[in-house]
């Protein structure tokens, strides 16, 4: 097989998978175009096409379905038998793709990055930010870090670290404006920082321990967000309350820029982990990350 071939092979398969150009070319490390003149010499060789493609979208035809179905698995057995030759030799390889939302990647995973990138410098990481709840298995990631209440119950979970605990925050002008709350009950009369789930676009409801159960609160406020960080800024910049971690509020309460609030009512969670299928086989590069987080999560 002419190496032409395995290329237009590879862009297939993976345009297949993401169904469009865009995506599939920024995996690959190559321009959509390129991708394309790929994918049209493989259908020229062929004498048959693959793709349909529009303006807005890319399937697969009848033959592109019955020729993935046949190449697919063989060329995944093509890169597993590359990966596990690094093996051999004592070396993970490959792309380790990872979905987390942002405020798990600042908590827990991009402090261990930098370590795991420097014992296994033969993977790449392909780290994707997304703040909704994502089937890792169907987008095609190798793991996920979410918080242990939002991980499937069909998943592996490895912990990485201990559990958390909720800060409500505003800063001293706001609560100048309007006095703290001392129950969640009042918080009909303030201005929060709202929170929307990608994907659902449902808003999340604050949770707090309230007699001895959670209490789950829909809450109000002029300003609604999609990413879990900002809400701690909004808060330093007067906008209403924020609903954040303990430890990431802790520097700004410490330094006078936050006050907290509904101290005694704040729940507290297992904390972040990661997450993967389980599967008998698991990936080299998967399994040396699930190693490095575990010695160094008491």
């Amino acid at each position: 097989m002419r190496l032409t071939q395995l290329d237009g092979l590879m862009a297939f398969c993976k345009v297949a998978e993401y169904r469009g150009f865009t995506a599939a070319a920024a995996e690959l490390e190559v321009s959509p175009s390129a991708l394309s003149q790929a994918i049209r010499q493989l259908e020229a060789r062929l004498k048959v096409r693959l793709l349909n493609r529009t303006t807005r979208s890319v399937s697969l035809t009848e033959a592109g379905e019955a020729y993935l179905a046949r190449v697919g698995p063989a060329l995944g057995q093509v890169i597993e038998a590359g990966e596990e030759l690094n093996v051999l030799q004592g070396r993970p390889a490959g792309t380790l793709r990872l979905n987390a939302a942002r405020i798990s990647i600042a908590m827990v995973l991009q402090p261990m990055l930098a370590g795991f990138l420097q014992e296994h410098p033969h993977v790449q990481i392909d780290l994707a930010n997304d703040e909704g709840f994502v089937d890792i298995v169907e987008k095609g990631f190798d793991a996920g870090v979410r918080l242990g209440e939002s991980v499937q119950r069909d998943m592996v979970a490895v912990p990485l670290g201990g559990p958390v605990t909720v800060a409500v925050v505003a800063s001293p002008e706001y609560l100048l404006r309007v006095s703290a709350p001392r129950h969640p009950d009042e918080l009909v009369r303030h201005n929060c920082v709202r929170l929307r789930f990608g994907g659902t676009g449902t808003i999340y409801k604050w949770e707090f321990r309230v007699d001895g159960r959670l209490v789950e609160y829909a809450i109000n406020g002029n300003l609604t967000i999609s990413d879990t960080l900002f809400s701690l800024d909004a808060a330093l910049e007067g906008v209403g309350l924020a609903y954040t971690f303990e430890a990431l509020a802790l520097p700004h309460i410490r330094a006078k820029r936050l006050k907290r609030v509904l101290a005694s009512f704040s729940p507290t969670f297992p904390g972040f982990y990661l997450y993967y299928p389980s599967r008998r086989d698991q990936p080299t590069k998967l399994k040396a990350l699930i190693e490095y987080v575990s010695r160094r999560v008491p």
